[in-house]
């Protein structure tokens, strides 16, 4: 039985349009650093220091920590101005998922790349409220602020377990769009499920351990996992 479903953020639950990955390139490509479609790509879905690290590294530049710092704010702070302008907001479906998952008795969390700064207004903008009791959407969020190591590592998906009393790994599914989520899913044991609202194509997720590929996380309460038993008579 399926206890806790833990989801990704931008490109699983939130339509952020695709801003964070723009801010994410052009906070990079400021310091002199090129950024391939590629190496961006592969680093979706990670904690974005490590991330911006990772891009200066491949883009010819030094991640000098005092750089790396000012990239990270800059990150922040473009992101902000692109969030104003074009403001997310929830996939279709997605917060109607989340209610039946919890009105089914199954926890709903939140993991993601981002730090609390960043999450946290982003989750008020959206009217997406944690705690217990119907009148809040989410059990649990957990963002890199709250672990040592973001994506692939598996610290996320089991701080989320913590968050929510869930102690089985094989009562938790991780759904996210990008190939480290599918990773940090494998690492963690938990069943991962690919969805393709992220951008990443049905054959690109398929390269990444996973037990389902589905066109959107609101496909999630239609698993064979959450179909009613039959009633005997």
């Amino acid at each position: 039985m399926i206890e806790l479903v833990a989801f990704d953020m931008a490109g699983t639950t939130i339509d952020d349009h695709g801003l964070v990955y723009v801010a994410l390139a052009d906070s990079v490509t400021e310091t002199g650093a090129t950024v391939a479609d590629d190496d961006l790509q592969q680093w979706m879905g990670t904690d974005k220091v490590t991330a911006i690290v990772a891009l200066m590294r491949l883009g010819g530049v030094h991640p000098d920590e005092t750089v790396v710092a000012h990239t990270f704010t800059r990150f922040k702070r473009l992101l902000a101005e692109a969030y104003r302008a074009h403001p997310p907001v929830g996939l279709p479906g997605v917060e109607e998922a989340f209610r039946e998952l919890t009105a089914r008795g199954v926890a709903v969390a939140l993991t993601t790349g981002f730090s609390d700064d960043v999450a946290d207004p982003l989750l008020d903008s959206l009217g997406w409220s944690v705690g217990p009791g119907p009148e809040h959407l989410l059990d649990a969020v957990v963002t890199t602020s709250a672990v040592s190591h973001g994506r692939p590592a598996p610290y996320l998906i089991h701080h989320a377990m913590e968050k929510t009393g869930v102690t089985d790994v094989a009562a938790v599914l991780a759904v996210g769009d990008t190939a480290v989520d599918l990773m940090a899913a494998h690492n963690a044991g938990v069943a991962g499920v690919g969805v393709l609202s992220g951008g990443l194509t049905r054959s690109q997720l398929a390269q990444h351990p996973h037990r389902y590929i589905l066109d959107s996380a609101a496909e999630v309460v239609d698993l064979p996992e959450f179909a009613a038993p039959p009633e005997f008579v």
